[in-house]
């Protein structure tokens, strides 16, 4: 009896889910698996948020394969040595995985290649699981990646992609193969209040809702920060709850602007992996360097304290920071805003805020995390490195009348309309009033610091 076991990765899915379906179509028996990987606890990307969104994603896994006579096997402890055992113990011959980007990931993949290679067990890794197009399939004539994004969806838009696959109806595992008790997020602290819950289940339930309900007015609102009309997919997308091929087709099924431009922030997605798979060390190091001299956190660490903790005194700032702390998210205005005020305005390195947003993000996540902050910070692919968003110019076009201010920044509730983005503006005893800070820093005097930085005086 032929015997296949699925690493299961950043694909907890069993819709479109090709490892599964090529390990299902090639042998009689599989054993899904999935290892938490020690190195990744290590490298300090085990978020509680996230933590517990992955308890969400593989209870939610493990009674899907249930309802198809099947179970996840779960194990701790390093990735490559976990599967190489479990592959043992099931006497399988092959194992099948999905791709990955990270410098970690290419790693790992090279050492389970060789140790199971060793064993006569045959690795199978898959593209577009976590992607709609490979990194590496879309490339310009002289380079091994884009580095501009326009020119790649326009590439990437004329790929065909693959037709997405349905959910297995059965799946058999052999028996014998021990599983640890799956986590709960019941046994985590230090987590958001307003976490969201995860699992596929939980991710297919939004996307029918955001198809029905919301991908029309995408174009016209996805930069509305009180109407929260963004899909809030990320979460799903990150952990692959939900298929990026699938979430494609189905848009562009859709059709219609709001869906087309919904489709071009898939793309993104899928042109920040390309970037990092040809450039692993874009994680930490500068895509393109600006030989900024940052402040240090030493130096800058009552300002940095601030950013944190929403007390800035700019109230966009601080109602996009304060919704993170409390949901693990953050809506991608509200990203852009904050990441340029701390990269450009405060002249902190971009490290230090993306740390923090992998600290809290449910959706952290290396590809789209660190390049969209290198984009802020001007070091990465933006083609205006030097560009600032003003705070108080960007509340008053996308928050014009202060309802996201107001709903994250209670101690400002009372003032109405505009005017909740000023609140230095007020006089006497109605400034007096306010539990809340002036300014850290005017912002002329941010923008002049940055130049000098910058060398642009």
């Amino acid at each position: 009896m032929s015997i296949s076991v699925v690493l299961f990765t950043c694909d907890l899915r069993l819709h479109d889910h090709q490892p599964l379906a090529a390990a299902l179509d090639g042998t009689e028996q599989v054993v899904p698996l999935f290892v938490r990987d020690r190195a990744v606890d290590a490298a300090g990307f085990a978020a509680p948020n996230r933590l517990a969104f992955l308890a969400d994603c593989l209870r939610d896994l493990d009674a899907g394969l249930r309802e198809r006579g099947g179970r996840l096997v779960l194990r701790s402890g390093s990735l490559v040595d976990q599967v190489r055992k479990v592959a043992a113990e099931a006497d399988a011959d092959e194992v099948h995985m999905a791709s990955d980007v990270s410098a970690h990931a290419h790693r790992r993949e090279a050492r389970l290649r060789r140790v199971l290679e060793a064993e006569g067990v045959r690795l199978h890794v898959h593209d577009t699981v976590t992607t709609a197009v490979a990194p590496g399939v879309v490339v310009p004539a002289t380079s091994d990646h884009f580095a501009v994004f326009t020119p790649y969806f326009r590439r990437w838009s004329q790929e065909r992609l693959r037709d997405p696959l349905g959910a297995p109806r059965a799946v058999r595992v052999p028996d014998g193969v021990g599983s640890e008790p799956l986590p709960s997020r019941d046994d985590l602290s230090g987590l958001s209040e307003g976490l969201a819950t995860g699992g596929e289940t939980e991710g297919r339930k939004r996307l029918a809702a955001w198809l029905r309900a919301g991908v029309d007015a995408y174009e016209d609102r996805h930069d509305d920060l009180a109407g929260d009309a963004t899909s809030r997919l990320s979460p799903h997308l990150h952990f692959g709850t939900l298929s990026p091929v699938e979430l494609v087709h189905r848009a562009r099924r859709a059709g219609g602007p709001g869906a087309e431009a919904f489709v071009r922030q898939l793309a993104w997605r899928d042109f920040h992996r390309q970037v990092l798979a040809a450039r692993p060390a874009a994680a930490t190091a500068d895509y393109r360097t600006q030989r900024d001299r940052w402040r240090s956190e030493r130096t800058a660490g009552d300002d940095i304290a601030a950013w944190k903790e929403g007390r800035t005194g700019y109230p966009i700032v601080d109602a996009a920071m304060r919704q993170l702390r409390h949901e693990g998210w953050m809506h991608n205005r509200g990203r852009l805003l904050t990441a340029s005020f701390l990269a450009k305005t405060l002249y902190v390195d971009w490290r230090v805020g993306a740390r923090h947003f992998l600290d809290l993000l449910v959706d952290g996540d290396v590809a789209n995390n660190q390049l969209n902050w290198q984009w802020m910070a001007g070091t990465g692919t933006d083609t205006r490195p030097n560009r600032v968003l003003n705070p108080v110019t960007q509340a008053k076009r996308y928050d014009p009348d202060g309802t996201y201010v107001r709903r994250w920044v209670p101690e400002l509730a009372a003032l109405e309309g505009p005017e909740v983005h000023e609140p230095w503006k007020l006089q006497g005893l109605d400034r007096a009033a306010l539990d809340y800070p002036d300014p850290i820093v005017e912002l002329p005097e941010g923008l002049a610091r940055f130049k000098r930085g910058r060398g642009r005086e």
